[in-house]
């Protein structure tokens, strides 16, 4: 189970790192404006860049700790950061079809490793 939820994460981590890369390249999207200089829904300050970074290693420090953690811990870890996830994501989603797509991939992954936590049941030797 602990490759597996790895292994899941692996999966969200490119499709979010992907999305946005692949938004560089899209001039509708907020973040190629945000680069252009024009104003924003709220402030790109050193704050938001700061969140914008904790949200995303959160999601790479799942990789590793999916693997290392004790069961108990290692369960709610990934229920609480899935929930998370999927709420900047769904919170995020640049409306336009190329990140409505990859959205719907981070959530369904998501989604899988909320469920699949949910269901792992401790060992019988623990």
């Amino acid at each position: 189970m602990k490759a597996k939820l790895s292994t899941l994460w692996i999966v969200v981590m490119f499709s979010m790192v992907y999305a946005d890369i692949i938004s560089l390249m899209d001039p509708t999207s907020p973040m190629r404006r945000v680069l252009a200089g024009a104003s924003f829904i709220f402030r790109v300050d050193q704050g938001f860049l700061l969140a914008s970074a904790v949200a995303m290693e959160m999601t790479i420090v799942m990789i590793f700790l999916s693997r290392v953690l004790k069961h108990k811990a290692n369960r709610l870890a990934n229920i609480i950061v899935g929930a998370m996830d999927i709420a900047v994501t769904v919170s995020l989603v640049h409306r336009v079809p190329y990140y409505v797509f990859f959205s719907a991939v981070e959530v369904i992954f998501l989604a899988l490793i909320i469920w699949n936590a949910w269901k792992w049941r401790a060992p019988e030797n623990a």
